[in-house]
């Protein structure tokens, strides 16, 4: 098995967000996948986008622009909970020495209602090194990664229903 070495990445998306959106999803880190088509959650087997497509019976988006348009056209806002760290391809498990995205802009500019934090690192990273700034509890949502394998796209579509309270 061939080993794969850390590397010290810096998150290459900006948030996607207006001044209408009312629910921040964050995320850990963007995925190799991710990092490679240049937008969140690119993994063809992460399940996020399904779950909004779902959520809003809606297509399942393809293209950076339909995934874009569906967040603000439903008044969500999309980031991630780490600026900066090192990390081994995609696991959340190997990540080390996390910096924070600075999330105040979007809350000011936003009319963000509710934080709900995708899955267990975004939320550690979270209330580690973002919650004492901000001071906006966040809510966790089950991971959408494939790695999550235990949880159903059903499962997974009835636990994240709770951002439409927010909506």
């Amino acid at each position: 098995m061939r080993e794969h070495p850390s590397e010290t990445l810096i998150h290459p998306f900006e948030p996607v967000y207006a001044p209408g959106s009312r629910v921040l999803i964050l995320g850990s880190f963007p995925s190799a996948a991710s990092r490679r088509d240049g937008f969140y959650y690119g993994h063809p087997r992460n399940r996020f986008w399904q779950i909004l497509s779902r959520l809003f019976s809606v297509p399942v988006p393809v293209s950076a622009d339909e995934k874009k348009a569906l967040i603000l056209d439903h008044r969500l806002a999309l980031w991630d909970s780490i600026k900066c760290c090192d990390i081994t391809l995609s696991a959340d498990s190997s990540i080390r020495s996390p910096v924070p995205n600075d999330i105040s802009a979007v809350l000011q500019k936003a009319d963000i209602r509710a934080v709900f934090c995708n899955g267990r690192e975004s939320l550690r990273t979270y209330d580690r090194y973002i919650l004492p700034d901000t001071f906006v509890a966040a809510k966790y949502l089950p991971s959408s990664s494939p790695a999550n394998a235990a949880w159903t796209l059903d499962k997974l579509t009835d636990a994240w229903r709770e951002i439409l309270t927010y909506l």
